[in-house]
């Protein structure tokens, strides 16, 4: 067993081997151990789920929370640049110390209990949650919901932001059977919010037979976008806005508040939530590595993590709305679980030049195979990139100054790309 004297890159390595599956769903182990570390969650636990649209949610959720006076913990995988990303304490990324000392706690009752990556991280948010006795946990589901990690952790309301296709070897090839492992987050009896208007019947039905309380645009709450952009969101209970549209770029992140000022409400939060607390947070509110807005050498880059046909396409949308600068150039890398045709569909007619890089991850499509596909799908020339630098050099000797650069396809390729523009790079003239 590793000690505390051990660094946060070691721990996470050793955590990689301790399990043979990367992704193994069930509740079983992670129940075992919560018994076994025997935590206080607080009076309020919100368990986000959903397609795409989570990080931002959890983002808005717990800033709103925070700006009304009540100590958040935020729980979101997985991480951009930094493992520390993942578990913010109160507004503050955790330290290696904190996570260090959470691994060593989760590691001295674990046993023989297998555990995978995610797992393990997991149960060490929940007890440096624990430590710091906060008023409420947003936690991020990692994978589908029914069998997530983070559902054996009791929520006391839960939000699905919406169903799209995306790990479908693991949840399904239709979005009924996979709405149906999403509404494994609701509970009997407890308040539930369904953020977007197509709602999977399967949902529906899952809360009406268990008796979960299910709110949805048009039932519970409802919202509506003025010409100006700025809109205004109504429940049986109150009325708001007119309210500034959020910092995060795309339009239809005004959806995602809705759906979280819903849950909010639902699990009796709003006491202290107005229109005006709501203008003074969510406009200026950014997440990394969703529709981010980088400047670095002299270029513009917009960086987001779409890695599915439903995200790439509301990026698609995000990029017609926002068409100056031209995104003339698009640096792309992608797992091979993904459906790589559907996601460069939805974004070509924004791209004039593709860059292929791999995915610093096992599971990555190989540049020049992702380059191929590219090149087929759109025909158009696609340059392969062995590394990211290689392709942020490519990026910037091909683009003005009044070109925006796109990065996107993977957590796996915008973490790499987004470390190298932070730490300022200076490529050959």
């Amino acid at each position: 067993m590793l000690t505390n004297a051990a660094p946060l890159t070691e721990w996470l390595a050793w955590l990689e081997t301790l399990s043979p599956k990367e992704i193994n769903l069930g509740l079983e182990r992670v129940n075992l151990l919560l018994q076994r570390l025997d935590l206080a969650p607080p009076a309020h636990v919100l368990l986000i789920a959903g397609t795409n649209g989570k990080g931002s949610s959890v983002a808005m959720s717990a800033a709103l929370l925070r700006a009304a006076g009540h100590r958040v913990g935020a729980y979101t995988s997985p991480h951009i640049t930094h493992y520390n990303e993942r578990i913010v304490v109160d507004g503050r990324v955790a330290s290696d110390e904190e996570i260090i000392a959470a691994f060593v706690k989760v590691e001295a009752h674990r046993g023989d209990t297998e555990l995978t990556y995610f797992e393990f991280g997991t149960l060490a948010a929940a007890v440096i949650f624990d430590d710091a006795k906060l008023d409420v946990w947003v936690l991020e589901v990692g994978l589908g919901g029914r069998l997530d990690a983070t559902n054996a952790i009791e929520p006391t309301a839960s939000l699905i932001s919406n169903v799209a296709l995306d790990h479908c070897d693991w949840l399904g090839y239709d979005v009924e059977t996979i709405g149906l492992e999403k509404a494994g987050v609701m509970r009997a009896g407890k308040p539930a919010v369904f953020g977007s208007n197509e709602m999977p019947e399967s949902v529906r039905r899952h809360a009406q037979q268990i008796g979960a309380s299910l709110r949805s645009p048009g039932n519970g709450f409802d919202y509506t976008v003025a010409a100006d952009g700025s809109w205004t969101w109504t429940s049986p209970s109150r009325t708001l806005g007119p309210l500034r549209p959020p910092g995060l770029l795309g339009r239809f992140q005004i959806g995602n508040a809705a759906a979280v000022l819903a849950l909010l409400e639902a699990a009796g939060l709003m006491a202290n939530i107005d229109g005006e607390l709501i203008n003074s947070v969510l406009p200026g509110l950014s997440v990394t590595g969703r529709a981010q807005r980088v400047v670095a050498l002299g270029r513009e880059w917009l960086i987001d993590v779409a890695h599915n046909p439903a995200a790439a396409a509301v990026l698609g949308s995000t990029l017609a709305e926002h068409g100056q600068p031209r995104t003339s150039l698009a640096i792309v890398g992608m797992l091979d679980d993904k459906d790589v045709d559907g996601v460069i569909d939805a974004i070509a007619g924004n791209v004039g030049q593709w860059v292929a890089m791999r995915a610093v991850s096992p599971r990555a499509v190989p540049a020049d195979e992702l380059a191929r596909q590219v090149a087929n799908r759109c025909n158009k020339a696609c340059y392969i990139a062995d590394s990211a630098q290689a392709a942020i050099e490519f990026a910037r000797r091909n683009t003005s100054e009044n070109d925006r650069i796109l990065v996107t396809g993977s957590f796996f390729t915008v973490g790499p790309i987004l470390d190298q523009l932070q730490s300022n790079p200076r490529p050959n003239q």
